[in-house]
């Protein structure tokens, strides 16, 4: 985007500045958090993003979508190619973000937890998972190379999970176990528990 700095704009030549000018609003980068793993509707993005009015949430969308960062389609709003650039940068301040301490009553996004699973597991074996967080499934799959997570339920699943954000989160970083986690109700399991282990236990996908 060329042209005249906006009346937000740092009017810096620096490419970061540059970056900021589009990315730097409260929000903004969120909003790429929350579409990285597909696309989603306007309702799922309030959900996931609580402390962000509606109208704020449709200037930020409107915002990105002028700069090309994202688009409209018919499953909802979705990453563009420019858009999905930001990945890295997205998954690098998550990094930097961990030295933090974490904010009293914190809302925990299902998109900020599977993001983490995709970056911390390795399972080791091939295999097709089923986790449902609230009303939304998303299919992760474990083979060569990183797991990959798309929303929707798979076809086929060797093993389910049906919990809540901070449950898996819970999960992911040892503080609870599966059989912890459903013995109080909070996570319901389905087909082969030994390959859930492997895929959200630390101790079992070391």
């Amino acid at each position: 985007m060329g042209g005249m700095p906006t009346s937000r704009s740092y009017g810096d030549a620096c490419s970061i500045a540059r970056a900021l000018d589009v990315v730097g609003e409260r929000w903004s980068l969120l909003v790429v958090r929350e579409l990285l793993l597909g696309p989603q509707r306007f309702s799922d993005l309030r959900r996931a993003l609580p402390g962000a009015s509606s109208n704020m949430l449709t200037d930020r969308l409107r915002e990105l979508e002028s700069h090309d960062v994202v688009a409209r389609s018919p499953a909802g709003y979705e990453l563009t190619e420019s858009g999905r650039g930001l990945e890295p940068v997205v998954l690098a301040l998550g990094g930097w973000g961990m030295r933090f301490p974490l904010p009293a009553d914190a809302h925990l996004s299902a998109t900020s937890v599977l993001l983490f699973l995709r970056g911390s597991r390795d399972p080791g074996s091939r295999a097709t998972y089923r986790i449902e967080l609230g009303d939304r499934a998303w299919a992760v799959t474990a083979g060569d190379g990183p797991l990959h997570i798309e929303t929707g339920a798979p076809v086929h699943a060797d093993a389910g999970l049906r919990t809540d954000p901070a449950t898996l989160n819970a999960l992911l970083d040892g503080s609870v176990t599966l059989a912890a986690a459903r013995a109080a109700g909070t996570a319901a399991l389905s087909g082969d528990e030994a390959a859930l282990k492997r895929l959200l236990e630390p101790s079992a996908s070391s």
